[in-house]
This record gives structure tokens, sequence and C-alpha cells, in this order.
């Protein structure tokens, strides 16, 4: 290891490293973000970010308003964070110019309000298990890992399933826990830009993945409104599938993926919480068998 990185690792804090692993995977995060899933306090949060920047480990920018003024700082990782998290993961040290080339590709690309939504819903379920000592974001995998053969295959899997590449690229990938109940899930992070048979036509690879791996696992969509909700659960029942769907809408900045915020398709009754989904884990599997 270079000096400046065996120096640096003795500075940093076992909460830097997961930050760090979290800027490593899925890009960047707002100031706000870091905050709420980490800390304590905005003022805590600004505080330790302003040591990490001096540290070198994480830099930051702040895209300017079309309307005037600018976005709240967004951190990505600096060139040092890069070999920190290789590092840490046992992974050969990175190009010199990893870091400026990726923050080139993310300060420059058309759907950073997608990408931050994505990481935003996660984002709310770490803040929520901070808060919550029965509660875990037990895996948080970016739409890339999802992508990797094999990437669902557990040790005891055949060889078709370790070698398996799924023809789906969900938006993000995680397993929630509260209490004694566990859920996997996909999401789907929805801005109203595509059409709903487009989003409909995603399913079809999420039955495949579980046919070949044997599990059948939630997808929720998250919507950006109630009525595009309420289409997409009709357009729904009109192509039927044995794929648990969940729908959500993001009403407001009080909304937690957490909490009993789905409408779980062909569910009567209340809105349901996360992990009250694992039900629908069970029950499909049973029906698919």
């Amino acid at each position: 290891m270079t000096e400046p990185l065996l120096r640096v690792q003795s500075a940093l804090t076992a909460r830097d490293i997961v930050l760090l692993g979290w800027l490593a995977d899925h890009g960047l995060l707002t100031s706000a973000q870091i905050a709420a899933a980490l800390y304590p306090s905005v003022n805590f949060a600004q505080r330790r970010l302003r040591k990490l920047l001096a540290l070198r480990v994480v830099d930051r920018f702040r895209p300017q308003r079309a309307d005037g003024g600018s976005y709240p700082y967004h951190y990505v990782l600096a060139q040092l964070g890069t070999e920190v998290i290789a590092a840490q993961r046992g992974e050969d040290l990175p190009r010199k110019d990893q870091a400026r080339r990726r923050r080139w590709h993310l300060t420059n690309r058309a759907n950073l309000p997608h990408l931050l939504g994505t990481n935003q819903f996660f984002i709310d379920l770490a803040s929520y298990a901070r808060t919550h000592n029965e509660a875990s974001l037990d895996r948080w995998w970016p739409a890339a890992r999802c992508q990797g053969s094999g990437a669902f295959a557990e040790p005891e899997d055949s060889v078709q399933v370790r070698a398996y590449t799924a023809r789906v690229r969900p938006d993000g990938h995680g397993i929630w826990t509260e209490g004694d109940r566990t859920v996997p899930f996909f999401l789907e992070y929805d801005t109203g830009t595509e059409p709903l048979w487009k989003l409909i036509d995603k399913v079809d690879g999420y039955l495949d993945l579980a046919r070949v791996t044997g599990r059948l696992w939630p997808v929720l969509f998250s919507l950006h409104s109630p009525a595009r909700a309420v289409n997409l659960q009709r357009r729904l029942t009109e192509r039927p599938t044995a794929v648990p769907i969940a729908t959500t809408a993001r009403t407001s900045d009080l909304w937690s993926p957490a909490e009993a915020v789905w409408w779980l398709h062909r569910h009567e009754g209340a809105l349901l919480a996360l992990t009250e989904l694992s039900n629908a884990v069970h029950d499909s599997n049973e029906s698919a068998a």
C-alpha cells in the first residue's frame, strides 16, 4: 500500500467506511442524504464531511439550478477514497484517474435526478433503521451489481444458477428486516417518463429470474403520483403475473418506504408496511411451485 493510503486509514471510523462504500457502489449522495442515514444531526454530519474532505477521501460539487441558485453539495469519492475501498475489499488498486473519470460521468449524466431518487429510497430505509433498533437495511445493491453472472446465486445453487445473468436491470435490490420479518425486494424507481406498458414489460424478466433461481421476490414500483399508481394497478389486472408487485406514491417528504405505504397487487385491505410483504414472498413461492 502507498504511504498516503496507510496514513489515512488510521483516521477513518467505521461509519466513514460505510459512507465511502456507499459512494463507491452508488455514485453520489447529497449532504442531506448522508446526514439522515448516518448522523444524529446535520451539523454533526457537516463537520465530519469537512474532515473527510480535508483527508482527501471525498470530493463534492454543487449543480446549478436551471431557475437560479444551486442544489445542496453532492459528495463523490476522491481518488484516495477509491483506493481505501479497494483495499478494504481486497481488490486491485484502481487507476490513478478513476475518481476523476467517474466524477465527470456523474456530473454529466442526463438522468442524475433518477439516480438521486433511487438512492433516496434506500437512504430513507437506512435513516429509519438508524432510529429503530429492530430495523436494518441488510443489503443495498446498485443496478450494475444485479447484472453480474450468478449475482443472485447461493453457494448451494446449481451451475445453471451460478452462470445465469438476469434479464432485468432493477434500479436497486435490497434486503430489509424489521423485528422477526425479512423481505428481499427489487426496486423500480419511476419518475413518470416511461409509458406504463414499458414498466409492466419489465415484470417478465423478474419471473424468468425466479424460475431460474427458485426465489420469487416482490418488485416494488415507487411512483411519483397516486394517479400513476392507480393506473399501473389497473393495467396489471389486465396482465396477470405470479410475481408479487407492490406500488407506492411518493406523496410528501415525510413518506417512508419502511412504513405502511405499499399497495400489494391483488391484496384487499389496508396498505402494508415493507416487512409485511414478506408474506407475499411465501404465498407466491407456494403458488409458483
